[in-house]
């Protein structure tokens, strides 16, 4: 797929991981339309030419189905989706305060992993449509996972949850686009230089950046943007998750 030629959906568009998807795809010559609760920030991100926004609640089939609707309107069709929107939830199954909440667990569950599949679902319809590329592709999405899927840390049993179902999603989402056309990947980051973790302080931060292997600092959200440029240019990558961490791996 031709990144100059791609009409892409992001959600969570208007921070972190999902603004600097947006900017880079825009700034290669892309359509962008951002999915996001905060029509402040993704307000902001649509003054970028070829950047577009929708206020979408990713949990709401409504809420999908009429951003999908805005997203072919402003770019005439859809060939791509990064799904960026997600939440971090700490607490312990069983800490000080009784049990996890069980509705502070559903609600990651419901944007992390239901959301993301709600949305790839509603736009790989409009995909669908496309017509096939010379390998007969018509689409690629890419869904974002975590390491906590895998080295999931004490207080992360919901984020850890939802993310091991982005992983586990890749393979048969794959195999139930391939008639499609449509590319199924996800990207696993590490510890990344977000407004969440830059809250944390410099100290704190610079004490996260030594669990990780080389280069030892925390990754550049543009980095991210970069693989998921690579996952939705590269026409023979599918239903992988990739890990893109510095080699960090959590104890």
């Amino acid at each position: 797929m031709d990144i100059a030629q791609a009409k892409v959906i992001v959600t969570g568009g208007a921070s972190g991981l999902g603004a600097a998807t947006a900017t880079h795809f825009a700034e290669a010559g892309a359509k962008v339309t951002i999915f996001d609760r905060d029509a402040v920030r993704g307000g902001d991100m649509a003054q970028t030419p070829d950047i577009s926004f929708a206020e979408v609640d990713v949990t709401s089939e409504d809420s999908v189905a009429a951003g999908v609707a805005l997203a072919v309107a402003a770019m005439g069709g859809i060939t791509a989706v990064v799904n960026c929107a997600g939440i971090v939830t700490g607490a312990k199954t069983v800490g000080s305060k009784g049990p996890f909440p069980l509705d502070a667990f559903q609600r990651t569950i419901d944007i992390n992993l239901v959301g993301a599949f709600n949305v790839a679902r509603l736009a790989a319809v409009e995909m669908a449509k496309n017509d096939p590329d010379a390998d007969g592709e018509r689409g690629a999405i890419v869904n974002t996972a975590s390491v906590a899927a895998f080295d999931g840390q004490k207080g992360q049993a919901a984020y850890s949850a939802s993310k091991a179902g982005i992983a586990g999603l890749s393979l048969p989402m794959a195999r139930d686009m391939g008639t499609l056309g449509i590319r199924v990947n996800a990207i696993a980051p590490g510890l990344f230089l977000t407004p969440m973790l830059e809250s944390l302080g410099p100290e704190m931060m610079e004490e996260l950046a030594k669990d990780v292997i080389f280069p030892r600092r925390l990754g550049r959200p543009e980095e991210f943007a970069r693989m998921a440029r690579f996952m939705v240019e590269m026409p023979y990558l599918n239903g992988e998750t990739v890990r893109l961490d510095g080699a960090l791996r959590l104890p």
